[in-house]
């Protein structure tokens, strides 16, 4: 199991200690970088910055939102890191929720594993260099109805590989389902190496839809780090399980209320959703258990967490993103290894 870290949304504040922290990382083995984007700060450009003050980091979006971006544009753009990085691109893509897609992007959200299907084949053709074609639903290239002057075009830049590594950001068992289908991986944003059967259930099915699993199937899971006394580890991942089960989604449309429903916490999630949606936020905090915590981060004393990433080690996690990774890194590089 690989160690990356996880820059979250760049702004000028954060530049200075971003930048420390990934020439820390450099030095302690990390392997990868991983930058987002939401509504504000962008996921591309911050990778581009640090492209050129490390050597050998890979470098992934986890995620760049589809709706952001026409296939073709993000294609472009991953090319173009990926020359500029001499090849260390990962290119992490996500549908995201309606209340992004539409309220941001003004974007359809409607039928979403349809359009990742499109999107990641568009992107496919382009980063191959081929002629692209589409003729989808969602995307339709050349466009119809138009001027009737387009015409199919391949990439005028040469690819610095002819493949970038496409992993898909999902929690619902369709979309894991498509991602094993096909991408070449799949980025959790909440994993519980101690209840994954249903993860591997919809993995073998898109597999099986590819013809079988590849041997270089990436699972890079998002994963908070907290060392000290117990309960104290745990109000510092408190808030962000929080906002993500009540205030990242509307309720009916939550993806990461349904993923900790799913893992036996749907009591918990339905009083985080109410208090956080009532302005309480406090309270949902506070809602936010102890043991739903321990189930996708690793908080505790360093012996409590090195005793725990034997569970990620054998589970299907294959790169552990850490975030929030200041001034942890260096006991996690030490106690992983």
């Amino acid at each position: 199991m690989k160690l990356g870290i996880s820059l979250g949304y760049a702004d000028q504040a954060d530049l200075a200690a971003a930048d420390s922290l990934v020439a820390q990382a450099q030095d302690l083995g990390y392997e990868s970088i991983w930058s987002a984007e939401a509504y504000g700060a962008d996921a591309l450009t911050p990778l581009g910055w640090h492209a050129a003050r490390t050597r050998d980091l890979r470098l992934g979006t986890g995620v760049v939102q589809m709706s952001a971006r026409t296939p073709t544009a993000t294609a472009m753009a991953a090319m173009t890191l990926d020359h500029l990085s001499g090849g260390r691109m990962v290119l992490g893509l996500g549908a995201s929720g309606p209340q992004v897609v539409e309220g941001w992007y003004g974007q359809p959200y409607a039928r979403p594993l349809e359009r990742t299907r499109e999107y990641i084949g568009i992107v496919r053709s382009v980063i191959a260099r081929q002629v692209t074609v589409a003729e989808g639903r969602h995307y339709t290239l050349p466009y119809r109805p138009g001027t009737g002057l387009g015409k199919p075009l391949r990439s005028s830049l040469r690819p610095l590989r002819p493949a970038i590594p496409i992993l898909l950001g999902a929690e619902g068992p369709l979309n894991v389902a498509l991602a094993a289908e096909i991408a070449d991986g799949w980025i959790p944003a909440f994993y519980s190496p101690y209840d994954d059967l249903l993860h591997r259930t919809s993995l073998q099915e898109g597999f099986a839809r590819r013809g079988g699993a590849p041997d270089d199937f990436e699972i890079a899971s998002l994963v908070s780090v907290e060392f000290g006394e117990l309960e104290q580890a745990a109000d510092r991942v408190r808030p962000l399980l929080a906002l993500y089960i009540g205030g990242m989604g509307a309720k009916g449309a939550n993806f990461h209320y349904n993923a900790f429903a799913r893992l036996g916490f749907e009591d918990e999630c339905r009083r985080i959703q109410s208090a956080y949606l009532d302005g309480h936020q406090a309270e949902a905090i506070a809602a936010v258990s102890t043991a739903m915590v321990e189930k996708v981060a690793l908080v505790g004393p360093p012996e409590k967490v090195a005793d725990e990433l034997a569970a990620w080690r054998e589970s299907l996690v294959t790169t552990l993103i850490v975030m929030n990774g200041r001034d942890k890194l260096q006991t996690l590089a030490k106690i992983a290894n």
